[in-house]
């Protein structure tokens, strides 16, 4: 037999969807910046920074002002409906910040990453938080109670630049959700969020897209804004017609130029 017939043969006898990367263990979402539904992966971490520009003895007054929390995984930071208080900046570790219907039934909104800022949209203290935030990982928090976020706002004019940088950074994150929940229907957000994923965590295997991470169809569907025998039935419907192949440790876009379609002919 000759070379090439042995080639051929051995590719024949490959199976499908093997492949010969050698990934490592999936990441658990978020990943490394923060995640939240998007029409792109562009300005996904921008928060991040917010506190950048603060010199080394502003950030030591800030640090006096705040107390130092730990937050177990699954553990509540602040819940819905509980009295603001102020807020709290991610020092390590990964947040979860979701709406909850009174059906029970719950929306992912964000999920926040080191340097960013969650509890808002209050400042100063006053009403009640209309979201909650849980950790989905050991977490590190600095928290600012209210009456020291109003004290630094005074006394650092920096500090006040930083939040309103901040809050703009917010306002960004939750007008491209609410795009998205308001003008495309829930197909074109799972698959734009399978391509999100895709961007954020893929390994490139020839045409195909590994997303290396763990992410089950109920975080899915609390991102998309449906339900998980939703996601169930389409991610199922995606691999008969073999645009993606689901494995117990990976999403594997098969044929990531259909993706972009259903996501780019709502214009057509």
């Amino acid at each position: 037999m000759s070379l090439d017939v042995r080639v051929t043969a051995e590719r024949v006898a490959r199976p499908k969807h093997t492949t010969s990367i050698d990934l490592p263990a999936p990441a658990i979402l978020p990943g490394d910046q923060a995640l939240f539904l998007s029409e792109s992966i562009e300005g996904l971490d921008e928060g991040a920074h917010f506190l950048d520009a603060l010199k080394p003895q502003e950030w030591e007054r800030l640090r006096a002002l705040g107390r130092q929390l730990s937050f177990a995984t699954g553990e509540a930071i602040f819940t819905q409906g509980d009295k603001h208080g102020g807020i709290f900046i991610i020092e390590a570790g990964d947040v979860r910040v979701f709406y909850t219907a009174p059906s029970g039934r719950e929306i992912t909104l964000a999920y926040w990453t080191k340097g960013h800022f969650i509890g808002g949209p209050e400042m100063t203290g006053g009403g009640t938080h209309i979201w909650s935030g849980e950790a989905l990982s050991a977490c590190r928090i600095l928290f600012l109670p209210a009456p020291a976020v109003e004290t630094l706002v005074v006394e650092l004019p920096s500090f006040a630049l930083c939040l309103l940088q901040g809050l703009a950074a917010k306002g960004r994150c939750y007008s491209a959700m609410a795009q998205m929940l308001g003008t495309r229907s829930v197909i074109e957000r799972l698959a734009q969020f399978l391509i999100n994923l895709g961007h954020l965590h893929g390994v490139r295997d020839g045409r195909a897209i590994i997303i290396n991470a763990k992410v089950t169809h109920d975080q899915i569907a609390a991102m998309v804004g449906s339900t998980r025998q939703w996601v169930t039935m389409m991610m199922k419907r995606f691999q008969t017609e073999g645009v993606v192949t689901v494995t117990a440790r990976h999403i594997r876009i098969e044929r990531p130029h259909a993706l972009l379609e259903m996501v780019s002919k709502r214009g057509a």
